[in-house]
């Protein structure tokens, strides 16, 4: 938590936890902020957005700069309630406490692109596969996947473009289709960043190598997303170079055909929601069934993702 909670402190924010405040639980003394300026050493949606909305009450001016730009949901819902909020380039300039010029408003909150994803995947790499994913926001700032995928020769169709609240969204059609391998650099990590694991298992069964670098970011996560992904495809299968900075990925694919990975008898989530799922994904590719351990914290974005899987599923096809 320390990224986040290091400008808050500086805002004047009173908090305590573990080592520091790296660690929650955190306990936070309410107080009277002021406005900063910020550089965030990384492009995170996350640090960007809590300090907007700190600095939305904070006395003065807070301004955020970013090295890339990261999510902007935040951005668009300050714009779609009539916030006034400044973007110059990377840098966001807020006043606080704006007094008139924006009010309550209905929203309504489109699907979750990250959580699509893993349906985009598996309908990709699973032979005969036609799955539509409905009401799906496609927030430029996040739908990297599509990108990468698309160079992989995925068989992706956006159908139905529309708008709510601000945000882009649409329905997603995704046909089984054999994928290769391609290089993915740190221009394309701040839209694909939670799609990592999930695209680790698309690679895996790709015809050729994936090389991921400036990824460094997946180790900071809810794990370490290089090194948890690394050893649990490589107990399914999969040949994985690991780097500190991403990993390349030897696809098990040949001759354009998606690849086949195997049942690991000991394949743990490592905690991590997305490494929980990703790895549920992949099991569809292998010959056996497999049981993927300490899924509880799936419930952490999508606990319905077992039941909506397994509808559209044969029950022999998965467990998990």
């Amino acid at each position: 938590m320390g990224r986040v909670v290091k400008p808050l402190r500086d805002m004047g924010a009173v908090i305590a936890g573990r080592k520091g405040g790296e660690l929650a639980p955190l306990a936070i003394t309410g107080t009277r902020l002021h406005g900063i300026d910020y550089t965030s050493p990384v492009a995170s949606a996350q640090v960007k957005s809590s300090l907007l909305l700190a600095g939305l009450f904070a006395e003065g001016t807070t301004r955020v700069k970013e090295p890339r730009l990261s999510r902007d949901h935040t951005e668009r819902l300050f714009q779609f309630f009539g916030i006034p909020l400044e973007r110059a380039g990377h840098i966001l300039t807020l006043h606080g406490r704006p007094a008139v010029g924006w009010s309550g408003r209905t929203v309504v909150v489109p699907g979750d692109f990250s959580a699509g994803a893993f349906f985009m995947v598996g309908a990709t790499i699973v032979p005969g596969s036609d799955v539509t994913i409905r009401h799906v926001g496609i927030n430029p700032t996040r739908t990297g996947l599509v990108d990468v995928m698309t160079r992989m020769g995925a068989d992706l169709e956006i159908l139905n473009r529309r708008e709510e609240a601000g945000e882009p969204v649409a329905d997603i059609r995704v046909k089984s289709a054999p994928l290769k391998g391609i290089a993915i650099g740190p221009e394309l990590i701040p839209q694909t960043i939670d799609e990592f694991p999930v695209l680790c298992v698309a690679a895996a069964v790709a015809d050729g190598d994936t090389v991921i670098s400036g990824a460094e970011e997946l180790r900071v996560k809810e794990s370490d997303r290089i090194a948890t992904m690394s050893a649990e495809l490589r107990a399914m299968g999969a040949r994985i170079d690991e780097r500190p900075d991403g990993m390349v990925i030897h696809g098990l694919g040949t001759a354009g055909e998606n690849g086949r990975l195997q049942a690991s008898l000991a394949t743990q989530s490592h905690g991590d929601h997305r490494v929980a799922m990703s790895l549920a994904i992949g099991a569809l590719t292998a010959a056996a069934a497999m049981t993927v351990a300490d899924t509880g914290c799936v419930d952490t974005s999508f606990p319905d993702f077992d039941s909506t899987l397994r509808a559209l599923l044969t029950p022999q096809a998965c467990r998990l």
